[in-house]
């Protein structure tokens, strides 16, 4: 019987194959009805097997033939998943070379993209994945990954294997941190609010923006304008041990909005105010640091776009800052690109453009 070599396998005719071992899956479609494998990897063919892959498509078949050096897609498979998956993670089995992962929490997704590009930049194997710095729920799936051909060379997966962990420092592509409970002080400006003469419509948004994300309300304080009582408010409700502040009015560059001072004279490290985002420019972030709190406290300044539009920026860096993940300044200017918000009827965010 004649074959042509191709690594470990070679090709043989489908006539010809009885007692010989499949080295991949053989997929059946048919529209509407099924997709999936008729016979599997390390299958024995039989007679009766012969005219169903005939009825398939299938004239020629791949088989297994030993030769050092090479891997089947699915042991290829496994070394790139051993690339990506992390704690608070699961995978799929192995089929056809490829292995899907998915959250096992709710948390934020982190992606070391100049690793995964250097995966992708390979060949031969690849990854695709959802965006990064966004929320995922239990279930959710976060990668899918496959190899390309039926079999790879060891070397080449090893070397990408290295060039990944040489890049991220032994850690995978993918990290879930889950969120943390938050206690979250806020902090009302305004003295329309303050004397009554308006309904406080703005908390009510916090309130459940921050619910989302397993947070609650530490304290609520409303103020009038006058920034030092702003400033000693935030004070007071960090003492109390309230892992972030939120202020809310008093964002714009009017008179009566002196809430950017007042968060500039706690000494709090102010990262940004103003940002590359729409709805959302007028937004101040800020770290005051706190003994016992590597990363600081987190002090947010929103716009009242945050109170009736429906996405915002404090959409994009609430889930980051509730899972203790700390945001740059570089982080923000990032957001220019697909920081513009269509305000699409109905909203999909956020499986949009919005944020990425």
């Amino acid at each position: 019987m004649k074959g042509r070599k191709i690594d470990k396998m070679k090709v043989v005719k489908t006539v010809e194959a009885e007692g010989m071992v499949l080295c991949h899956d053989i997929t059946q479609i048919i529209k509407g009805v099924t997709k999936d494998a008729v016979f599997r990897k390390g299958h024995v063919v039989r007679k009766e097997d012969i005219p169903v892959l005939l009825s398939v498509g299938k004239e020629n078949l791949y088989v297994w033939e030993n030769k050092d050096g090479m891997l089947h897609e699915d042991e290829g498979a496994e070394i790139l998943c051993e690339m990506c998956i992390n704690d608070n993670m699961r995978r799929s089995e192995t089929k056809e070379g490829k292995i899907e992962l998915f959250a096992d929490c709710h948390g934020l997704l982190k992606i070391n993209n100049e690793a995964l590009k250097a995966v992708n930049a390979f060949g031969q194997l690849m990854i695709a994945s959802r965006h990064g710095n966004f929320s995922v729920k239990e279930g959710d799936k976060i990668a899918g990954t496959r190899i390309i051909p039926l079999v790879i060379e060891e070397e080449k997966m090893l070397r990408a294997k290295k060039t990944v962990f040489d890049i991220t420092g032994g850690a995978p592509i993918y990290e879930i941190k889950k969120f943390n409970g938050k206690k979250v002080g806020v902090v009302t400006t305004g003295n329309e609010v303050f004397y009554g003469r308006i309904k406080d419509t703005f908390t009510p948004v916090i309130i459940d923006k921050i619910a989302e994300f397993g947070g609650e309300v530490l304290e609520h304080i409303i103020l009038e304008d006058d920034d030092t009582k702003v400033t000693a408010a935030i004070l007071e409700l960090i003492g109390k041990g309230a892992d972030m502040v939120v202020c809310t009015g008093g964002m714009s560059v009017d008179p009566d909005d002196k809430t950017p001072l007042a968060i500039k004279n706690t000494g709090a490290e102010i990262i940004t105010y103003g940002a590359p985002v729409l709805p959302g420019a007028m937004f101040l972030l800020a770290y005051f640091k706190k003994e016992g709190s590597e990363l600081g406290i987190p002090v947010m300044g929103l716009p009242g776009c945050v109170m009736y539009a429906k996405r915002t920026i404090f959409d994009l860096i609430l889930p980051r800052v509730m899972a203790d993940d700390k945001v740059s300044a570089e982080d923000l200017v990032d957001l220019g690109q697909g920081g513009l918000c269509l305000n699409c009827e109905p909203c999909t965010f956020p499986n949009c453009g919005f944020g990425k």
